[in-house]
């Protein structure tokens, strides 16, 4: 094994990397899917605000654009079914609520 030399710099973002990889091992729930979801966002409307009206993409990212709004829409019309349901069971009201017609960005 070769000796490596870091910085006391790079060691203290070493330690700072581990400190956070231990904490996010701490967390309970979904906290990681919400960051995610934040940065999907903000990055997301970063592109739609620098893009041009009539600016063309590559195909491959119109491709990958696509997939993830199928993806996305997957995930949302599941986890607010779930909540629907959860409140369903909890109020006993008749909700009409078809999931099958929610337009999400439209």
């Amino acid at each position: 094994m070769k000796n490596i030399l870091i910085s006391e710099k790079q060691l203290e973002s070493l330690v700072n990397n581990v400190k956070l990889n231990v904490n996010e091992q701490q967390e309970e729930g979904s906290y990681m899917a919400k960051k995610q979801l934040y940065t999907i966002a903000t990055l997301a409307h970063q592109m739609w605000e620098a893009m041009e009206d009539k600016e063309e993409l590559e195909d491959w990212m119109e491709t990958k654009i696509a997939q993830c709004e199928q993806s996305i829409i997957s995930v949302v019309k599941d986890f607010m079914y779930d909540e629907f349901v959860g409140e369903k069971e909890n109020n006993d009201s008749p909700n009409k609520l078809n999931l099958d017609d929610l337009i999400i960005g439209k």
